[in-house]
């Protein structure tokens, strides 16, 4: 096996890219970054390599397009378009794109390896799964790897994935089985928010140790195109050496720059209604994309003060067959920062509206637009996160929110420089306020590739040596178990929850046990009911809890199966001990051991199935 590359994948929610070093030329933490070109359809017929690949999958009527507009440089899926094409396409006929992907696979009240997109289309219009798209932006990534590197082929490289730092373990899982399914043996995934840091400490050249020093405390805020990520590195000291500890991860937030396009093509429509001109579906479809690269080029270039804006027309009475409008830099600042980025305190908190009785099935979009309210939120319900960290002082009593002293800006959102200065100066008035210093800036290289870049980077040093971010799991996870107790009429039996993997137990460690016995029914349908906690960081396993407060403990997903009653009774009751690990990908897989008798062990994990 050819393992000549360290290979780093942003399996992004609107671009994918993919970042790699050859592992023979480097030298310690000195490593030099290639960003691979990925050939792709951007016109019909017309094939450029470009440094992003959009995540749109465009599935196009048998009709719509020659077989000679969609060669590519490898045989290509037949029905599906991977890319840009695939979004220009989708513009035009937006009920044959799937987008966001990503985060409908991470969505848990659907199938997410069932036909489901796009959503809510006449039957005529053929669907993928969640899951299935994932896939194919990981194939066309693969075969634009091997047909440049035939001799190291993309599956026999170590390859780093990364993943919001937010996702669950059955997102989780769904990712490392797609990256399976295209013949990737040396997998490893890493948290998005931890690569935009390792891009950072890649590009310092070993200088990010004169950068930071022992107690500093890095906020990593990422906002790309569909998601706002946040999470929490502690600078420690092991042995003399300067080390980075992920001390929290926020919640996963579907808010990002895909909400912001939105907003805009919003209010150029009301410009154009002032006009006498409606817009139907189709067109909105059209502008949102017009109005992302209007948006993208204002705060590019501070020489421009408007760009035009233009939709295609469903009439033959305009001139050129298009509608135009314009968008100005006023307009956009005025949006993005008032709408988005507003100045608030840190205890204004995240605005839930009441909603309505019924809805269509959809992505559990965040209710309030304001990403400052979600930070505020995030760092005020982790204000005691370093408590147990050795050589970190004890938060004074008054400190309402974790105060972090440096900020490290990472997604497509900040490349634009206003928007990083208005989050740092909303964070320097919230320190102030509590008579703290002010965070500094931590100055990224590229923030629309620094993950897989430092995906690639994490890549190389996990085998050859070199800085670590360490953390393990982001939460405390619990198992629900029932109390034995006497059939009450209109009441379930008394629940309470076993930590089964305390906060920070490394991926890919030894199994942990619980010591108590407990009782597994076997034979017939049951249900396990897990939980998590990103803030009860002192339970340990075998600990109970009789009670909790409904925000410090959040339950997931629950598993729906029937254990084989090998040997044994249908519904009997079977004495086991509950063992539980955490893979290399973040798969929490629990065992239960049987203490005589024949059958088991029985394992359940957060998997794709969401089964045994």
């Amino acid at each position: 096996m050819s393992n000549r590359f360290a290979i780093g994948i942003d399996l992004g929610t609107t671009h994918s890219a993919l970042s790699y070093v050859e592992i023979a030329k480097c030298d310690g933490e000195e490593v030099e970054q290639h960003l691979m070109q990925i050939p792709q359809l951007v016109d019909p017929g017309s094939v450029e390599e470009r440094p992003m690949l959009p995540s749109f999958l465009y599935l196009p009527h048998p009709d719509e397009l020659k077989p000679e507009d969609l060669g590519l440089p490898w045989p290509a899926p037949a029905g599906q378009l991977v890319g840009e094409l695939a979004r220009k396409q989708g513009t035009s006929t937006p009920i044959r794109l799937v987008a966001s992907a990503k985060s409908w696979l991470c969505h848990p009240d659907v199938d997410r390896k069932a036909p489901i997109l796009p959503p809510e289309v006449p039957a005529e219009i053929p669907q993928v799964s969640p899951f299935d798209a994932s896939v194919a932006f990981l194939t066309h990534l693969r075969e634009a790897w091997n047909g440049l590197h035939g001799f190291d082929p993309l599956g026999e490289q170590e390859v780093t994935v990364a993943v919001p730092a937010s996702f669950d373990p059955a997102a989780r899982e769904l990712t490392a089985e797609a990256a399976r399914a295209i013949g990737i043996q040396n997998l490893v995934l890493l948290e998005e928010p931890q690569a935009a840091l390792y891009s950072w400490v890649s590009d310092s050249k070993g200088q990010w140790r004169h950068d930071v020093k022992v107690g500093d405390i890095i906020l990593v805020v990422d906002v790309g195109g569909g998601t706002s990520d946040f999470s929490l590195i502690a600078v420690t000291e092991q042995d003399g050496a300067l080390e980075l500890t992920r001390v929290a991860v926020g919640e996963h937030i579907l808010l990002g720059g895909d909400n912001m396009d939105l907003t805009l093509a919003h209010l150029v429509k009301q410009k154009l209604k002032a006009r006498g001109v409606e817009l139907d579906r189709w067109q909105l479809q059209a502008l949102t994309y017009g109005c992302r690269i209007a948006k993208e080029r204002l705060l590019a270039d501070a020489s421009l003060e408007a760009m035009p804006v233009v939709v295609p027309s469903r009439g033959a009475k305009l001139i050129g067959g298009s509608i135009r409008t314009e968008l100005t830099r006023d307009e956009v600042t005025a949006i993005l920062i008032d709408g988005f980025f507003p100045e608030v305190a840190v205890t204004d908190h995240p605005a839930q509206r009441a909603r309505g009785a019924l809805t269509k099935v959809g992505l559990p979009f965040a209710q309030d637009p304001a990403v400052t309210r979600h930070l505020a939120a995030f760092l005020s319900k982790q204000a005691g996160a370093t408590g147990d960290l050795e050589g970190f002082v004890e938060p004074a009593h008054w400190a309402t929110f974790l105060h972090p002293t440096a900020v490290l800006f990472n997604g497509g959102v900040f490349t634009a420089g206003l928007l990083r200065e208005r989050v740092l100066a909303v964070i320097n008035n919230w320190l102030a306020a509590e008579d703290a210093p002010p965070a500094r800036l931590l100055e990224a290289a590229d923030l629309n590739l620094a993950v897989a870049r430092g995906a690639a980077f994490f890549a190389y040093v996990r085998k050859h040596g070199g800085v670590r971010i360490r953390g393990g799991t982001s939460h405390s996870y619990y198992v629900g178990v029932e109390r034995s107790q006497p059939a009450i009429p209109g009441m379930e039996p008394e629940l309470q929850a076993l930590c089964v993997v305390p906060f920070g137990l490394e991926e890919g460690s030894e199994p942990v046990s619980a010591p108590q016995e407990f009782g597994l029914v076997v034979g017939e349908p049951v249900r396990f009911r897990f939980f998590g906690s990103s803030v009860r960081r002192e339970d340990q396993v075998g600990d109970i809890l009789e009670e909790w407060a409904q925000e410090e403990v959040e339950e997931l997903e629950e598993i729906q199966t029937n254990l084989p009653a090998i040997g044994r009774k249908r519904g009997e009751v079977v004495p086991v001990r509950l063992q539980a690990a955490v893979s290399d990908i973040g798969t929490l897989e629990l065992t239960a051991i049987p203490l005589a008798g024949e059958g088991g062990p029985w394992q359940v994990a957060f998997s794709t199935r969401g089964g045994e």
